[in-house]
């Protein structure tokens, strides 16, 4: 592959194209985004060589499309449009199923393959790019059988090339697990934060008490609003499922609270604590 289009130069997309420059010096990186900063930003970062613009995708051998997932959804068809036959389309969307839908019926669905990085900063921005970001990180791939194989290859060795991990799943069940593991984590610290942020208004001693505990439970609270709205709105009905639950757990820690039954606290921390054993096997 000669040149590798990116659309959407941020975090997730500038650290691809760090690292594929790296495997590959002699790879053109073009960057398409609608923001001209982040353009230029990347530019003289030297994450990207080249502007370009939709209509430039004629000559990609590559196109990464690493944008808001509703944008995704909008403009996935008309990328798949402008591409050759041989050109391989990859998003790195948080959500699979209505991406996958946007195009099933494309002329061009074989080139296309749905994958979604398990990687990420709560930063933002080309300068939030970094190389190394994917190495050792899992790929959720989605309907790998609906992309031409030739090209599944191209992207299998591209993806080992910069130390991922390969996963394959339906886009339904990823759209259902992710809202536990990933988009309730971020729900759960953007609603921690703005708690904080209410009490602080008549505590101000507050932040001088928050300890490196708090800072990193808070710590997604610092994502994107842009990017994550979208997320929650196409994956809303697992989402209010996994709140649910959530809300049920919190309030009976609330109840044992009341009750003065902290024995049985300490029981149902302890069996959270098998939650370590999980972590370890995957890492």
């Amino acid at each position: 592959m000669k040149n590798i289009f990116f659309i959407g130069i941020g975090l997730i997309g500038g650290s691809f194209a760090i690292d594929i420059k790296k495997s590959n010096s002699k790879v053109v990186i073009h960057g398409i985004d609608t923001n001209k900063n982040h353009l230029k930003e990347a530019q003289k970062l030297g994450i990207i060589q080249q502007k370009a613009i939709l209509n430039d995708l004629e000559n990609a051998d590559l196109v990464i499309v690493s944008i808001p997932v509703d944008a995704t959804v909008k403009l996935l068809p008309t990328i798949l449009d402008k591409i050759s036959d041989n050109t391989l389309v990859v998003d790195a969307g948080s959500t699979k199923d209505a991406i996958c839908k946007a195009v099933e019926h494309h002329p061009k669905r074989r080139n296309f393959l749905a994958c979604h990085p398990i990687a990420g900063t709560e930063k933002s921005g080309p300068t939030a790019a970094i190389s190394g970001l994917y190495k050792g990180k899992t790929n959720i791939i989605c309907e790998v059988e609906k992309t031409t194989f030739k090209l599944q290859e191209k992207a299998l060795k591209l993806f080992m090339d910069i130390g991922m991990r390969i996963r394959y799943m339906d886009p339904v069940s990823h759209d259902k697990h992710i809202a536990y593991v990933s988009h309730l984590s971020h729900i759960s610290a953007f609603m921690l934060g703005k708690t904080v942020i209410n009490k602080e208004k008549n505590e101000r001693d507050i932040f001088d008490m928050a300890g490196s505990g708090f800072e990193s439970t808070v710590r997604l609270a610092k994502s994107s609003p842009a990017m994550w709205t979208p997320i929650f709105e196409q994956n809303k009905e697992n989402v209010i499922e996994t709140l649910e639950e959530y809300i049920n757990n919190l309030q009976h820690f609330k109840e044992l609270m009341q009750q003065d039954n902290f024995s049985e606290i300490f029981n149902e921390m302890e069996n959270t604590n098998y939650i370590k054993q999980i972590l370890n096997g995957i890492n």
